[in-house]
């Protein structure tokens, strides 16, 4: 990316899918993405190395009983994890890997602030929600691999769904929790631009106010 061009990435609104539960506490960036892998200055490819000292064994074989290598965790969008998610180093390659793998939602009671700012502006929503909210993602989703969790960025909220069960007396879902998040961070998440993106979609009126203002 250069100085004169903004980063394109899709669009964050609602998702919807099943999700993953990783019910660890203080989950470093160290963790998340090791630092043989930090080499790298493009984001391709990290994906593949997200969490790659608990995803393998010393030998390189599949560690199958890690929950991101279990078959229902293919296709999730979502992870749930313990607190203070993301502590360590500042390294932006964390939420680079865990977006590479095709996250775009990690749900836990907090956050390290660092890792809270890089994964916003790298397309990676931080939904920070109660221990109690926590435990009953982590309980539905022992009890079902199946259940779903939709976050809804306009409204701000986080609601369970009931994975593949289908219940036509079971009442409607309703809303689980409801999430805080800076607004600049949320329009950029929304419109699917970075900090770039925001000031050139804004070109004609800086160039009205530089006018005005030799």
């Amino acid at each position: 990316m250069t100085a004169t061009t903004a980063e394109k990435r899709e669009p964050f609104t609602t998702v919807s899918s099943t999700y993953v539960v990783l019910p660890v506490e203080n989950i470093d960036t160290d963790q998340i993405i090791p630092a043989r892998f930090l080499k790298v200055t493009d984001k391709r490819g990290l994906g593949a190395s997200v969490f790659c000292d608990w995803r393998f064994h010393p030998d390189g074989t599949p560690n199958a009983d890690f929950p991101l290598n279990r078959p229902d965790a293919q296709g999730a969008r979502v992870l749930v994890a313990g607190a203070n998610f993301g502590s360590g180093s500042s390294r932006e390659h964390a939420p680079w890997a865990l977006v590479g793998w095709g996250l775009r939602v990690v749900i836990a009671p907090s956050f390290a602030d660092i890792f809270k700012q890089n994964a916003m502006k790298n397309g990676l929503l931080p939904v920070e929600v109660e221990p109690a909210v926590y435990e009953r993602l982590v309980a539905a989703r022992h009890g079902d691999a199946r259940a779903t969790v939709t976050v809804d960025l306009p409204a701000q909220t986080v609601t369970l769904g009931t994975g593949g069960r289908d219940d036509s007396r079971a009442a409607p879902p309703s809303v689980l929790a409801r999430f805080a998040i800076d607004a600049f961070a949320k329009e950029c998440l929304i419109h699917g631009i970075d900090e770039l993106g925001y000031l050139l979609d804004r070109t004609a009126d800086i160039e009205r106010y530089e006018a005005k203002h030799h």
